[in-house]
């Protein structure tokens, strides 16, 4: 249960962090623009709190995107039956695919184009170290279980795949899903070292 604090009459009681990057994960997958006045005012927050957990709007939604990334990762990992490098590239397919047609996603990079491929795609921002991580951490569940031998470092192989699937499916030229996720499928496949069976 959240936090709260007391406040003046008529203004709503104060919410935690977690309850902040709730609602604002509602917001987003809504359909709509994230407005940080709004979301304070909605949760009974100083703007100065606001931003003092999230220093940028960007960060904030960068910490969404990150946090619905990962658990996309895992779930798809849940559902790849077995294990090793065909397990791996189920997973990774499966995500792709879920980005590609993730309407929400969509919308923002159709809204905020420029913005928003900034917020996914920059290596010293939230969403793609974090994404990297994940991905490491399905890599070395297989290494560690000995049914996958990686051709390079997992750090170095998880790097590449993230990047991969930004190369694939998202359009810079336009702010857009590009969504190839088909070539990016037999790109991941040459990348952990088989052949993929045709779907």
């Amino acid at each position: 249960m959240p936090t709260v604090s007391r406040g003046r009459v008529g203004r709503p009681a104060a919410s935690d962090r977690r309850t902040l990057i709730a609602t604002a994960a509602a917001e987003f997958e809504a359909g709509r623009r994230i407005e940080m006045s709004a979301l304070a005012d909605r949760l009974g927050l100083s703007r100065t709190t606001l931003y003092r957990w999230f220093g940028t709007r960007e960060e904030l939604i960068g910490t969404i995107l990150a946090g619905g990334g990962e658990g996309i990762v895992r779930a798809a990992r849940k559902r790849s039956r077995g294990g090793g490098a065909r397990a791996l590239l189920a997973t990774f397919d499966a995500v792709n695919r879920e980005v590609a047609s993730n309407a929400p996603l969509r919308t923002y990079l159709a809204q905020e184009a420029e913005s928003a491929l900034q917020v996914l795609t920059r290596s010293d921002g939230i969403v793609q170290p974090r994404m990297v991580a994940v991905i490491k951490d399905v890599i070395d569940d297989e290494v560690e279980a000995g049914r996958f031998h990686p051709p390079m470092p997992t750090s170095t192989l998880a790097y590449a795949v993230v990047r991969l699937a930004e190369a694939f499916l998202y359009n810079d030229a336009s702010g857009t899903v590009r969504g190839d996720v088909k070539r990016l499928r037999e790109v991941e496949a040459a990348l952990l070292g088989i052949t993929p069976a045709k779907t």
